[in-house]
């Protein structure tokens, strides 16, 4: 039974790479079927290619860099930078956006109904405004005493 599981899920990232227009080859289909087999997520690069490796899949970093940056062009993924040092990638390329825990550097979505954003001045001539990132940074509380 986990081996017809296996198979589906790997069937479901080939079809998710050609629909996007991207060659299945053996390392692109194995990084999608990890990022895509659990539904919505945030990952760094190095994260996935800790899984890669925690599943046997012999890939380099990066190898893990070119193909999230690949599969991010393709509309797969979304790329959320938090600071110069540290983006993720979201499988979820819906309108939203995110807080960022700063205590456990993790991103957390935001639903777009919770968020409004007002103010966005008119494009340059000849352009668009394509989308606009917010992450909201955020940490513990202190534990107050009384």
């Amino acid at each position: 039974m986990r081996r017809k599981t296996e198979n589906i899920a790997e069937e479901m990232a080939v079809s998710h790479l050609r629909q996007a227009g991207l060659r299945p080859t053996r390392q692109r289909g194995a990084l999608a079927k990890l990022l895509f087999a659990e539904g919505h997520r945030h990952l760094t690069a190095e994260a996935l290619h800790a899984e890669a490796v925690s599943a046997g899949i012999k890939v380099s970093l990066a190898t893990v860099y070119n193909t999230l940056h690949q599969f991010t062009e393709a509309g797969l993924l979304r790329q959320v930078v938090v600071d110069a040092t540290r983006s993720y990638f979201d499988t979820n390329t819906g309108d939203h956006q995110h807080f960022y825990c700063e205590d456990d550097a993790r991103l957390i979505d935001i639903p777009p109904s919770d968020l409004s954003v007002a103010g966005v001045p008119h494009p340059p001539t000849g352009m668009h405004v394509s989308r606009v990132d917010v992450v909201v940074r955020v940490r513990r509380a202190a534990a107050r005493h009384s």
